[in-house]
């Protein structure tokens, strides 16, 4: 399918085969999206078609997994309301989900600190629950951070400043020496970044692509607060969330640091004009670092 134009013609012949209810409303293709492309349809829903094999398989456990948490949930989430079947057309599977209003967090940085800090506590807490026995298993997320330490020391490589490369890992340090989770594997969304997110009127209005859900240590979606937040808003939203050891915080400060180098190399890729690069990472990686890097005490 390297070849496929994913354009319009496309997304309405899809969708006349197998939603023909759906197939006459408005069409507009969205900026940005890594793993699928995405079209809004009418005023409420989304289209997402996926680019690559293992994104069709995300999409998949999307529509498995998301109608049962969503009603759990306290801010909205795209819900599945069509799997596509894979066809002559597109050989892949592909979704119809609701739509959520707002600007990605990459784009458009919280600035409403409190409510964002309150919102994602409360998001966190909602979906915390212990994972049942056939939750998905994430090898990129439901496993220790100490498995992370090599493609950590390759992402470091971007940080140039010689202090802030040494506090990241001491930082580093302290999460992978910390105290594992002591319970039972919960839920996690797993993939709480900026991208990830809806903003709107300054605050968190929304959560994306759960692709990624599995079950693990509830500290890697913990990260989210250094990636998402202002610095200001940390302290409340850790309080908030209320289940926060101080093992707890080491482990998620660590996914923190990692996940914002990797923002900076990914958006250094796409300054350069890479394929797999997204530009506006960069700055959203950085900001997370120095959120990370800073000192700051918890409760």
């Amino acid at each position: 399918m390297g070849d496929l134009v994913i354009d319009e013609e496309l997304v309405r012949s899809l969708l006349r085969a197998q939603q023909p209810e759906l197939a006459d409303r408005d069409l507009m293709a969205v900026p940005g999206g890594g793993n699928n492309r995405i079209w809004r349809l009418g005023e409420d829903l989304a289209v997402r078609l996926p680019r690559t094999d293992r994104a069709a398989r995300l999409v998949e456990q999307e529509h498995r997994w998301v109608p049962e948490l969503a009603p759990h949930l306290p801010i909205p989430v795209p819900v599945p309301v069509h799997l596509g079947a894979p066809s002559d057309r597109f050989d892949r599977p592909w979704i119809v989900t609701t739509w959520i209003e707002g600007e990605p967090g990459d784009q458009r940085p919280i600035t409403n600190g409190p409510a964002a800090a309150a919102s994602l506590a409360a998001f966190m807490r909602a979906l915390h629950r212990e994972a049942p026995k056939d939750a998905p298993f994430n090898r990129g997320r439901s496993v220790p951070l100490v498995e992370f330490a090599d493609y950590f020391t390759r992402c470091l490589q971007v940080v140039t400043a010689p202090d802030a490369a040494a506090r990241a890992r001491e930082v580093w340090e302290q999460a992978v020496t910390a105290p594992p989770w002591p319970a039972a594997p919960s839920w996690i969304h797993a993939d709480l970044h900026p991208s990830n997110i809806v903003v709107a009127e300054g605050t968190l209005a929304g959560v994306l692509d759960f692709g990624e859900l599995c079950a693990g240590d509830p500290a890697t979606d913990l990260a989210s607060a250094w990636m998402l937040l202002p610095q200001a808003a940390l302290t409340e939203c850790i309080e908030a969330y209320g289940n926060a050891d101080e093992a707890m915080i080491h482990r998620a400060r660590g996914w923190a640091v990692m996940r914002s180098v990797a923002f900076i190399a990914i958006g250094l890729a796409g300054e350069r004009g890479e394929s797999w690069g997204m530009p506006t990472w960069k700055r959203v990686g950085e900001a997370a670092l120095d959120r990370a890097l800073a000192d700051q005490k918890f409760r």
